[in-house]
């Protein structure tokens, strides 16, 4: 694993991790985790991108994550398509990355997604591992199912190894704004029509946080070149569940990215 570094922006602090590209001139993968995650819960799949494209790879915790700042809770219902992608950014000018690939998981895709529709001309492509663009019956299912077992007790001791501190707040500031009757992903799902830059979507057939139809939507409002794929024996993690196919998909997007200028 990459070394723990932090980012000052202001009064927030940023974990991240970077893995430099084997060649300089190559570009930056970026890496956004799911609604529980933080930089260290990719586990090697950092590494193994890394080793398959060339490119240089960054995973970082968002605030109220990991070793991240903490997050002031309640959480805007809106922050999948507000304060992720104005973090994000953020992160990318402090970086001073020039030419990046933006790849996110579950929350993380989302946010991917919101930011993709920026049309930000240091985002290469955008690469979407089981994103959420509608409010399901299935996701708020399985977030209650999660909820449980938190409540139980198991759960919260796994996720306060990565989160410390943060692990409440982490924890509450996803299933609480999920499960808020307000909440809604309208913004975000309205944004789609904005992406114009070459976008890969995968999904799991058995994700149970959300149907193939999140892929139907995404499919028929993305204005750029999008390629969707429905994973059979996977369920909401393509990175672990099948991550050789998972890794073999990303390289053929990579491939066909228009040229590095």
């Amino acid at each position: 694993m990459s070394p723990q570094q932090f980012l000052q922006l202001g009064p927030l602090r940023l974990e991240y991790r970077q893995i430099p590209a084997a060649d300089p001139s190559r570009p930056t993968l970026v890496l956004l985790h799911e609604g529980l995650g933080s930089a260290d819960q990719w586990k090697d799949f950092p590494q193994r991108l890394a080793q398959a494209s060339g490119y240089g790879v960054v995973t970082y915790s968002r605030q109220g994550y990991g070793q991240s700042s903490p997050v002031t809770l309640p959480r805007p219902l809106n922050y999948l398509s507000s304060d992720g992608p104005r973090e994000l950014r953020q992160l990318l000018d402090a970086l001073q990355l020039p030419q990046v690939v933006l790849l996110g998981h579950s929350d993380g895709a989302s946010i991917v997604l919101a930011y993709a529709a920026t049309n930000d001309p240091r985002v290469l492509g955008s690469i979407a591992l089981a994103p959420h663009v509608i409010v399901e019956v299935e996701s708020l299912d399985g977030i209650r199912h999660t909820t449980e077992a938190w409540h139980q007790g198991e759960l919260r001791e796994r996720l306060a190894r990565h989160h410390g501190t943060n692990v409440d707040g982490a924890f509450h500031g996803w299933s609480d704004s999920w499960l808020h009757p307000d909440f809604s992903l309208d913004d975000l799902e309205a944004q789609l029509a904005c992406i114009e830059r070459p976008l890969l979507v995968i999904q799991g057939r058995d994700d149970h946080y959300a149907t193939p139809e999140q892929l139907v939507v995404i499919q028929r409002q993305v204005a750029g070149p999008c390629r969707c794929v429905l994973l059979d024996n996977c369920r909401h993690f393509p990175q672990t569940e099948a991550p050789e196919r998972t890794l073999q998909l990303i390289g053929e997007f990579l491939e066909h990215l228009p040229a590095v200028i």
